[in-house]
């Protein structure tokens, strides 16, 4: 995958407030006795300004933080990288025309390279973010389809179930009864190790008449890992 295609652009919308606490010059050391500002929550994302009416002071809304946060943890499990950019400090031309915001109303937004986008902070979950940043997958995952004569259904499911390597289970119609998503470690797994489960373990039940295992050379996922 390109470079290029593996940064996105995390658009949050800051608070500016003048604050009145006394702050002591930063050419000088603290008064003795003097009270000291209490700590900026976001402050990280904006720059300080003094005028004479006190410090101007960028605040992060928690919840916008929180979807930050999110953020940066998900693109680093996934091999992607976040540029932050606040846009109450960029001009209104750059915000709604080069920085692609044009007819947002709820902040953060979130952009990838190929253009979807997440907005609001209600939209910021795993399945959302997942689905905009897609990755490889790290482990080893193959379908099996299973046929079965005719039997006790619920026993042959909770078999299956009861198997750690079995993901999913999905019942057919037509020439297959049962489709199920295998997954096994990749540091430990080739197609011989996931024929060899398929053959020891789903044909040992004695209901199973036969299988069809596929296992693919490579797997991206859009669900969250």
């Amino acid at each position: 995958m390109p470079e290029d295609s593996r940064e996105l652009v995390l658009y949050v919308q800051s608070k500016k407030a003048v604050s009145t606490f006394y702050r002591p010059p930063t050419s000088a050391g603290p008064v003795a006795g003097a009270p000291l500002a209490p700590p900026t929550a976001g402050a990280s994302y904006g720059d300080a300004a003094t005028d004479a009416s006190g410090s101007v002071v960028y605040f992060l809304s928690d919840d916008q933080a929180r979807c930050v946060a999110h953020v940066e943890e998900t693109a680093s499990a996934r091999g992607y990288r976040v540029r932050v950019v606040d846009t109450a400090k960029v001009g209104t031309i750059e915000r709604l025309i080069a920085e692609h915001l044009r007819g947002v109303q709820n902040f953060p937004v979130l952009v990838s390279p190929k253009g979807p986008r997440v907005e609001g902070v209600e939209q910021f979950t795993d399945e959302t973010l997942a689905a905009l940043m897609p990755t490889e997958l790290k482990s080893v995952r193959a379908m099996t389809y299973i046929k079965v004569r005719g039997g006790d259904l619920d026993r042959i499911r909770g078999l299956l179930e009861s198997f750690p390597e079995v993901k999913e289970l999905h019942f057919l119609t037509g020439d297959w009864d049962i489709l199920v998503v295998l997954e096994f470690p990749a540091s430990d797994s080739n197609k011989r190790r996931v024929l060899d489960f398929v053959t020891d373990r789903i044909r040992g039940i004695p209901e199973v008449l036969d299988t069809s295992t596929v296992v693919p050379e490579y797997s991206v996922t859009k669900f969250a890992l």
